[in-house]
């Protein structure tokens, strides 16, 4: 057989068309729908979530069926080309949440810091593996795991955004504050541990549950944190300082790109969630020493505005908004998005009481950490992947998601109206409020609204 014989053929013509006018639509709508979602005081995720349900079975299908079909053919082969571009998104924009982390204000916050964060983990994470156990079976993928279900629905109830998060404190100019820090320091644990915790379901997913395999990825993760901490923190560190002496334009950039692959296609080959791998590097590029992170400012500026809009579209595109017409789903759905709100919470108010504030900073500290946002999207269109969220289950978490972001605002707004602002508070405002982009909130420049 010869060589040219051997080649691949190149992806058919008609794909190819089809593949380019997917990607511009939804990045169109995207940008149009995101930009009157902040004009109507929204987080610009849900206009372009909004984008993807407007043209997919929501109503286009339903609408045009014709034209549904023939932009968004249900197939493997186009379905997947469009997922494959949104995966390239989603592991620069976990990447990206991980420089966002100021692992130096955990140390400051130090056991306060630990006792709220494990507060706000836990109960949301109880409730709701409790509630996956509860849930129809109509809501769990055919040949899902009962339990591996249940325990990633206890992730999914966990997790907070920090990019939502941290632009939320911004904008109400709160993240000075000693509660917007410890909200900050909480959501950076919560996220932290949960992208372990939804490795290890993902494998347990993928393998079963059986105690050889569960042990077994525990010992995986334990040494790619191990390694994480000692060989990728050189390794990546080196890598960054020496990008940024080359003074070549684009080169720290492109060396993040590499550098957040490589460490995603590491974790997924030892059977864990790529996107671990990315926030794991992304960790280590924000806190490598003598590297500047504005020079990724570019990067920043291609995965918010082109990148996380065309994942966020693509996301909304299997949601399917007539299917929570059925009244037991929707009241399945209120269930889930009560839950979800009380665990968080609860849990942050707990947490809040136990490390000596007052009713009102717990109350905020809840608000805040309550907000879902991109992080549970991402997650839960990793549920779909991994064959445990039915379509009903699965448009249930993503409207949590935005539900929750949206709720966030005016509800620290209430709280923090009843906290008095102390003389330090007011000499650290005047630092950070005469600096947009601190360090606290984004390590890196914000050229566009988070997501």
């Amino acid at each position: 057989m010869s060589v040219a014989a051997s080649v691949v053929e190149p992806l058919p013509s008609h794909a190819l068309m089809v593949l380019l006018l997917q990607v511009g639509v939804l990045l169109l709508c995207a940008l149009l729908l995101g930009r009157l979602a902040e004009r109507l005081g929204m987080p610009a995720v849900v206009g372009e979530l909004t984008a993807g349900v407007l043209l997919g079975p929501s109503l286009l299908f339903h609408v045009a069926p014709g034209v549904g079909n023939w932009l968004f053919p249900q197939s493997a082969e186009h379905m997947h080309l469009l997922d494959a571009v949104g995966q390239f998104g989603v592991i620069l924009l976990v990447g990206f949440s991980g420089i966002h982390l100021d692992l130096k204000l955990v140390r400051r916050q130090g056991a306060r810091a630990a006792g709220v964060g494990a507060a706000g983990l836990l109960v949301p994470l109880v409730l709701g593996a409790w509630l996956g156990f509860v849930l129809p079976a109509q809501l769990r993928a055919p040949g899902a795991d009962q339990t591996v279900f249940a325990l990633f629905v206890g992730v999914v109830m966990c997790v907070s955004a920090i990019p939502v998060i941290a632009r939320t404190l911004i904008d109400m100019k709160l993240i000075h504050r000693d509660v917007g820090q410890m909200i900050l320091v909480a959501v950076t644990i919560d996220d932290a541990v949960g992208w372990v915790l939804l490795s290890l379901i993902a494998a347990m997913a993928t393998t079963g549950l059986y105690a050889g395999e569960v042990l077994t990825t525990l010992g995986e993760v334990g040494v790619l944190m191990l390694v994480t901490v000692t060989v990728g923190r050189w390794l990546i560190g080196a890598a960054m300082r020496a990008s940024a002496r080359a003074d070549v334009p684009g080169l720290p950039v492109v060396t993040a790109v590499v550098l957040m692959m490589l460490s995603a296609a590491g974790t997924h080959a030892l059977g864990l969630e790529a996107a671990l791998g990315a926030f794991f590097c992304g960790i280590l590029i924000g806190g490598t020493k003598d590297f500047d992170t504005a020079s990724l400012a570019p990067l920043n500026t291609t995965i918010m505005a082109v990148l996380a809009p065309l994942f966020f579209a693509t996301a909304g595109l299997r949601m399917d908004l007539t299917s929570l017409i059925d009244p037991e789903v929707a009241l399945w759905g209120l269930a889930v998005f009560a839950v979800a709100v009380l665990g968080k919470f609860l849990g942050a108010f707990l947490g809040g009481l136990t490390t000596r504030m007052n009713r009102w900073e717990s109350l905020a500290l809840g608000a805040g950490i309550n907000a879902r946002g991109v992080i549970e999207v991402i997650i839960a269109l990793i549920g779909v992947r991994l064959g445990l969220l039915t379509v009903e289950m699965y448009s249930i978490v993503v409207l949590v998601a935005v539900l929750t972001s949206l709720m966030a605002p005016p509800l620290l707004r209430y709280a923090m109206n009843r906290v008095e602002q102390t003389a330090e508070e007011k000499l650290r405002g005047h630092r950070f409020l005469s600096q947009p982009d601190t360090p606290q909130a984004s390590p890196t420049p914000t050229t566009t609204a988070d997501p």
